[in-house]
């Protein structure tokens, strides 16, 4: 998609920059992936030289502009398999970015899941200093976020004890090669499960037990604390399916981690 109304880019570009009419760009598979009439410049995040990923003794530092494929190679299980949720060519998984998929706030972001699912947070900067978000609060719907005008996202960390964790994975669409319909990870924490649905709802839901839970437990939970209305509905399947895949897969990575 030609964005022809952008008439000027900026690069390097810097948080006290920004004006109305800008956006953030970064591997731009989202920016440049539908119309954008209100735009008039683009700030270039490409070229401020962030390390994709930076190994801490408290975790992973996961720049913005870090691509699929850098995320993929970092030697993370769980990581690898969220970055082939995308389902996408080597092209995308060399420009898309991890922070874009964040921003771009889909249901199916698969960077969500991951986020969400480890404990992630948020580094935001805006023009008013810095602040960190956990990811699960910082999708709050479909195509939506708490950054407010002029604010970017700088990196994501994932904290060591979320990422040397028991984790269980599924994913599924329609297609072979569709977006996801239903999108769940569960880690064992403590004693208990933290059960993560992406995809399937409109932003992350996670769910936290205490005690490792039975089969009804965690249905029960599933009815309680996600609404109807949250569940997506489009091309890529209907409410209905997408909760019946969130309660099966949630089954399966009940007993999976429960071995």
């Amino acid at each position: 998609m030609d964005l022809n109304t952008v008439a000027d880019v900026i690069s390097p570009a810097r948080v006290g920059q920004w004006r109305p009419g800008d956006a953030w760009l970064a591997g731009g598979t989202a920016l440049f992936g539908e119309p954008r009439p209100h735009l008039t410049r683009l700030l270039d995040l490409t070229t401020a030289g962030w390390p994709p990923v930076t190994r801490r003794e408290d975790g992973l530092e996961i720049a913005a502009t870090c691509t699929i494929a850098e995320l993929a190679a970092a030697g993370h299980d769980l990581a690898e398999r969220c970055c082939h949720a995308f389902l996408a060519s080597f092209k995308i998984w060399n420009v898309a970015t991890v922070g874009g998929n964040l921003c771009a706030a889909l249901p199916a972001g698969p960077m969500i899941a991951l986020g969400a699912a480890l404990d992630g947070t948020c580094l935001l900067q805006g023009t008013e200093g810095e602040r960190t978000v956990l990811v699960r609060d910082f999708v709050t719907g479909e195509g939506m976020t708490v950054l407010s005008d002029g604010e970017l996202l700088r990196s994501l960390h994932l904290p060591a004890a979320a990422l040397a964790a028991r984790t269980a994975f599924r994913q599924g669409s329609l297609h072979p090669h569709g977006r996801s319909a239903a999108l769940l990870i569960g880690r064992v924490e403590d004693q208990g499960l933290a059960l993560t649905v992406t995809a399937a709802t409109k932003r992350p839901y996670i769910l936290k037990f205490r005690a490792f839970p039975s089969a009804e437990v965690v249905q029960i939970a599933l009815t309680e604390r996600i609404p109807e209305h949250e569940y997506v509905t489009d091309v890529h399947g209907s409410p209905t399916w997408r909760r019946h895949l969130t309660r099966l897969y949630a089954e399966q990575i009940r007993q999976e981690l429960s071995a």
